[in-house]
């Protein structure tokens, strides 16, 4: 796998690295790293790592502006399972497509595709690549790495982290002397007005009687916080194990886009189905929707709290 993926970067002069929309650390930091140590591999190659960014994540690292052509160039896409979540301008021109994912299957959309769902996330992947290949390493492409796989395992508390992980971790952090307090900060170091965010969706959280936790955020409240529209979402593993509540979600306007996106997660049912039959998707406890407004989100809050019922009548039985 892992050598298959270094002949076919090796044949390709221009290569741009693309994530999923909304984006988070692990897909910033997994094409972040694949990024440079392409570039330190190969120093004569362009390679490019694409998308928006946002405000809450610039300590982790920086992104460039797209090429102004795509044509025969190579495309790298991390941590995204189907094509209308990839953040790029088009498809257009690409020779060769490649994907590096841990979501479960939702659709192909790349000419060669790797994905393990067993994985805690994309960057322990790939940091399971770099070593087995001849792919290049240092201490800032491993940082990536590190400060992806600790967000999307929410610091190692996820069943998707096991003894590899750790053994995995502990050899590249014993190989390059990487500082665990300094890496924290750049991924949790936030400002004054998310945690005033924070409070607010922690006094406004209605919780029903199956124990659904939900919270709309308008985009006047963004803009009284002082917060873009990825903050709610990428503060929402903050609010795990809250005694009497199940499944929580955030729901919040993004203006600029036009649309309300649904971020959720759970500690019991499996949420991932009612998120895909509402065009998102993502992992069992942890998924994902975008709709086109608050009514549409709150239809994905009833059918949750629907799952929610069954799911306690099942455990009570």
């Amino acid at each position: 796998m892992q050598n298959k993926l270094y002949e076919i970067i090796k044949k390709y002069d221009t290569i741009v690295v693309a994530r999923h929309i909304g984006v988070d650390p692990d897909a910033l930091c997994s094409q972040l790293a694949v990024r440079d140590s392409i570039k330190l591999t190969f120093p004569k190659k362009k390679v490019y790592a694409v998308g928006s960014g946002s405000s809450k994540f610039n300590l982790i690292g920086s992104l460039d502006k797209e090429p102004d052509s795509y044509e025969g160039a190579l495309l790298i896409v991390c941590d995204t399972p189907d094509k209308k979540r990839v953040d790029i301008s088009s498809f257009d021109g690409f020779s060769y497509k490649i994907k590096i994912d841990h979501h479960p299957f939702v659709e192909k959309f790349c000419d060669y595709e790797i994905i393990d769902i067993k994985k805690s996330s994309a960057c322990e992947i790939i940091l399971e690549m770099f070593e087995k290949s001849k792919f290049k390493m240092n201490k800032d492409i491993f940082e990536y790495l590190f400060m992806g796989l600790v967000s999307d395992s929410n610091r190692f508390l996820f069943d998707t982290c096991t003894y590899k992980t750790f053994a995995l971790i502990s050899r590249y952090l014993k190989k390059y002397k990487a500082t665990l307090e300094d890496m924290y900060a750049r991924l949790y170091l936030r400002p004054l007005s998310e945690v005033r965010l924070e409070g607010y969706i922690q006094n406004n959280m209605v919780v029903t009687k199956n124990k659904l936790g939900y919270v709309k955020i308008t985009d006047d409240l963004l803009k009284k916080y002082d917060c873009d529209s990825a903050s709610p979402g990428n503060m929402i593993n903050n609010f795990n194990y809250i005694d009497g509540i199940i499944v929580w979600v955030t729901i919040t306007e993004d203006v600029k886009n036009e649309i309300v996106r649904l971020s959720i997660r759970s500690r019991g049912p499996a949420i991932n189905e009612i998120a895909m039959i509402h065009g998102g998707g993502g992992h069992k406890m942890a998924s994902g929707v975008r709709v086109k407004n608050f009514d549409i989100a709150m239809d994905v809050v009833k059918d949750l709290d629907k799952l929610l019922e069954e799911y306690n009548r099942k455990v009570n039985l």
